[in-house]
């Protein structure tokens, strides 16, 4: 069986810092691009950040790219979110996905394999 097991949400202070983790298992964990996609109160997906699947190139948004790090353990199958310096709008529900697809990949159904999300919310 497939899945993709988030974890790791929760509350933040402005400024402050969580780090997200995406568990991978019934597939072949580090032959897929791994990609975490939010999606804020009241709005659509969007894109927040990719690693190639033998973690050797990253890639991020731009409101993104010097708060947050994305890394993967292919040995424990499985990718992190590190988010830094957040602010409220950051506050969504983060979702990992798997694919084939490299860059920027912004067309959902592209994607093979979601998890669940987890809940993140930004407030004093």
């Amino acid at each position: 069986q497939v899945q993709l097991e988030e974890s790791g949400g929760g509350l933040a202070h402005p400024g402050g810092s969580l780090r997200l983790s995406c568990a991978g298992s019934g597939f072949t964990f580090h032959d897929y691009t791994i990609h975490w996609v939010r999606q804020a109160p009241g709005k659509g997906l969007e894109w927040v950040a990719g690693i190639f699947a033998d973690g050797s190139d990253s890639y991020y948004e731009d409101y993104v790219k010097d708060r947050f790090t994305i890394s993967r353990d292919n040995v424990e199958n499985t990718v992190y979110l590190e988010m830094r310096n957040m602010t409220p709008e950051d506050t969504a529900v983060y979702y990992c996905a798997a694919g084939r697809s490299l860059g920027r990949v912004k067309e959902w159904d592209r994607y093979d394999y979601w998890g669940q999300g987890t809940q993140v919310t930004v407030a004093e």
